[in-house]
């Protein structure tokens, strides 16, 4: 794999990079920089074909192009030329600020062209969308899953560059397994991020989504259910409440993350349990080997 291949899996390089070269244009701005952004007529460019963003929401393009009507399009969008096709250019980023410009009437928008691979431009897409929170959790789920399959990206790699725990990756991928109708759900906005990861574990999601639809329970509620569903007998007795008469039993989703963080830190399974009405509690830390504590002792005794 050559240098360069190496430094662009670096990830990360999102906006920042994209960007470095074309923000917005003011008198004080240097001719070099001026002359890097060209008007294009808007019927001279085309969707990015693998944007991962789907849903766009209505208001915020109705405020988007409202803003393009009082102002105009301030900053560039990012294109390609489209194969050999004569004056035709492919959206890299700015999507959004195109459908917003044709909206408002804008028949010329800022661009800047630049030279990407196809996989540059899947890449930045997801990126571009996940840096600025665009996506619905599917979508992102949808956006990670790419980046790791087509690019070979780690969960902890990801988490590094994005900014993101590896519980949070780990946890949205998750949702990737729940039955189309349930992500659909997602995607339209009638279930939140938080019942999707309830419900990942229902033994019959369908059944649970179309509830919590219809009577518009919220998340501790659609955990309820959940538990309902797996022990509809009520034979499994809460473990913490037998081990402490303190416990309050079934651990909230924040409880559960902080969880999957620590455990991803150490590489241990962590546990933590919260007194029952109080702020103190336990952080049980489980190792395999005696090589797992030593190097546990090594983390707590530096301070990191």
């Amino acid at each position: 794999m050559s240098e360069k291949r190496e430094q662009r899996r670096g990830l990360g390089r999102g906006l920042s990079a994209l960007m470095a070269d074309i923000e917005p244009t003011t008198a004080a701005d240097s001719p070099t920089q001026q002359r890097a952004t060209r008007m294009l007529p808007v019927d001279q460019l085309f969707p990015n074909p693998n944007q991962p963003r789907r849903q766009f929401d209505a208001e915020a393009m109705e405020e988007l192009k409202n803003s393009i009507k009082s102002k105009g399009v301030i900053q560039p969008l990012i294109v390609r030329r489209r194969g050999d096709a004569e004056n035709q250019y492919e959206i890299v980023a700015g999507e959004r600020r195109w459908r917003a410009a044709q909206a408002a009437a804008v028949h010329e928008v800022p661009v800047v062209i630049r030279e990407f691979s196809d996989e540059d431009v899947l890449e930045i897409a997801i990126i571009e969308n996940i840096q600025r929170a665009d996506l619905n959790a599917i979508e992102e789920a949808a956006g990670y899953e790419q980046l790791m399959t087509r690019f070979g990206h780690t969960q902890e790699k990801l988490a590094q560059a994005l900014g993101k725990s590896r519980s949070h990756i780990a946890n949205l991928l998750r949702l990737l397994n729940l039955p189309d109708v349930v992500k659909k759900a997602v995607t339209d906005g009638k279930l939140s991020a938080g019942h999707a990861r309830a419900l990942v574990t229902a033994p019959d999601p369908v059944l649970l989504a179309g509830q919590i639809v219809r009577n518009g329970l919220s998340v501790r509620d659609t955990e309820r259910l959940v538990r309902e569903a797996q022990d509809p007998d009520g034979q499994k007795k809460t473990k913490t409440t037998s081990k402490s008469s303190g416990s309050s039993g079934e651990k909230d989703a924040d409880t559960k993350a902080l969880e999957g963080d620590l455990s991803a830190a150490l590489g241990m399974k962590v546990s933590i349990n919260h007194s029952a009405g109080g702020e103190d509690g336990t952080v049980t830390i489980n190792y395999d080997t005696l090589e797992d504590l030593d190097a546990l002792c090594m983390v707590l005794s530096s301070g990191r």
